[in-house]
């Protein structure tokens, strides 16, 4: 008898995966005339995944499927959230597919998101994998029409208050998201344990340098500007960078890369530990000051201050042509921040990379 994940451990769905996967129901129904009661559903991450539908029907030229959203063992708001998908023939548009937010999907409201102001808060990924997926099951159907997708999720407005999306300019309801598909629990006890035990097996193995990433896309963009370091040695710590540092130091282990983004790069550079987006704000501040070191414009230095995300400063300075500097100078004030809380105790590089793993900087230089 297979073992249970033990509790703490067990991976879930994000809500873009649950979203394409309606969706994708929702257009085998349109299709055939009756929604199916489970689906499978591509991934982002490639993985081939069945999810039962929990409601599904058609009606002349449009068809609607439901799927109830597992997190797994993460303590995600949105656990237990109806995901429905409602595809609507388009004879007008043909080859198109069109996606829209419907109600509980909020709405983008200021720039710094990657997303467009006055459009749904779907992003980029699960656009892409919704899309990828009602094609892959419309067929010929797509010759003679278009397919418009919404994805609504009653109750999501009342989701959104018990996240950080208003501070984002995110109204209205939550966000679709996710880069892999899979949700991971890496707010818990479990997924801390894991880090913990990754570093200390890497140390057993005589790895000398642990690589460490806050998720999937950055450990991908490590992984290809370090082919030459065995696979032990990157670690997805998630948001437990003092516990991983710790360990390290621990395990005595000399060498440290960290891998990451505009957003967590931020936090570490601002000295937190845990860099989860609900325990601290992105310090903009910090983030202002380096815009000015490198030379920005008064007001783009101004409103990068005033602004809610790390994004819109990485954007701002790209529209500049100032990225290199930019991220650059944010690497070394990561870089001198954790220097600082660990004096000598390992040899530290970053590498930054922009949100399609492209690397934009690193130090030291």
């Amino acid at each position: 008898m297979d073992e249970k994940p033990k509790k703490g451990t067990r991976t879930g769905f994000t809500t873009g995966a649950c979203s394409a996967a309606a969706a994708r129901a929702a257009t085998l129904g349109l299709i055939h005339g009756s929604v199916p009661e489970n689906v499978e559903c591509v991934l982002p991450n490639g993985q081939i995944v069945r999810f039962d539908i929990s409601e599904g029907q058609r009606e002349n030229e449009h068809a609607q499927a439901v799927i109830i959203k597992d997190a797994g063992d993460d303590p995600d708001c949105t656990h237990g959230a109806h995901m429905t998908a409602r595809v609507t023939l388009r004879r007008d548009q043909p080859g198109l597919v069109i996606l829209k937010g419907g109600a509980g999907v909020g709405t983008i409201t200021q720039p710094g998101l990657g997303l467009q102001v006055g459009g749904p808060a779907i992003n980029p990924v699960p656009r892409r994998n919704i899309e990828e997926n009602v094609r892959a099951v419309a067929g010929d159907l797509l010759n003679s029409a278009g397919l418009e997708v919404e994805i609504s999720v009653p109750g999501g407005e009342e989701m959104a208050k018990k996240t950080l999306n208003y501070r984002l300019g995110i109204i209205g309801g939550i966000s679709i998201l996710g880069t892999t598909g899979i949700v991971r629990p890496y707010s818990t006890a479990a997924f801390r344990a894991s880090v913990i035990q990754a570093i200390e097996v890497a140390a057993s193995q005589g790895q000398t340098t642990v690589v460490l990433t806050t998720g999937g896309r950055t450990e991908k963009f490590v992984m290809r500007e370090l082919p030459q370091l065995p696979a032990a040695s990157f670690v997805q710590m998630g948001d437990f960078l003092k516990y991983a540092l710790d360990t390290i130091v621990k395990c005595n282990v000399p060498h440290v890369v960290i891998g990451g983004m505009v957003g967590k790069l931020t936090k570490m550079a601002q000295g937190e530990t845990m860099t989860h987006a609900g325990r601290a704000e992105v310090d903009t501040a910090l983030l202002a000051g380096l815009a000015r070191e490198i030379g920005a414009p008064a007001d783009e230095v101004t409103a990068i201050a005033a602004a809610e995300t790390a994004r819109f400063a990485s954007e701002r300075m790209e529209a500049l042509g100032l990225t290199h500097a930019f991220h650059n100078a944010l690497a070394q004030r990561v870089y001198t921040s954790i220097s600082a809380r660990y004096p000598q105790q390992f040899s530290l590089r970053v590498l930054v990379c922009d949100f399609d793993g492209n690397k934009l900087a690193e130090a030291p230089v």
